[in-house]
């Protein structure tokens, strides 16, 4: 049972990283620091785009409109730590693991 949550929080720390990328990337194409014609910054970008917009689509449709300001990844990592500290504090030891 250890195996599965440290594998779980292991995939759930990826994401959070996956999500300051994108966030880093979306700042970086806005301000024209990248290249975006260039075809790896294109494809580091469309590879983003598809791991987070899926999650960060129904936050945005349950937000105000804000103006330019996203605080999607804001509001998923908070949940990203809440289920992480929740995981290990609460449902691992009803099952005896405890990391």
């Amino acid at each position: 049972m250890l195996a599965v949550f440290v594998t779980l929080n292991m995939a759930l720390n990826l994401y959070w990283w996956i999500i300051i990328a994108a966030a880093v990337f979306s700042w970086l194409y806005a301000f024209n620091v990248i290249n975006s014609s260039n075809r790896f910054v294109a494809s580091i970008g469309d590879f983003l785009y598809r791991v987070t917009e899926p999650v960060f689509r129904p936050i945005r449709n349950l937000l105000p409109n804000l103006g330019g300001i996203d605080i999607s990844p804001i509001i998923v990592l908070l949940a990203i730590t809440f289920l992480q500290i929740f995981l290990r504090t609460s449902v691992a030891p009803m099952f005896g693991v405890f990391y």
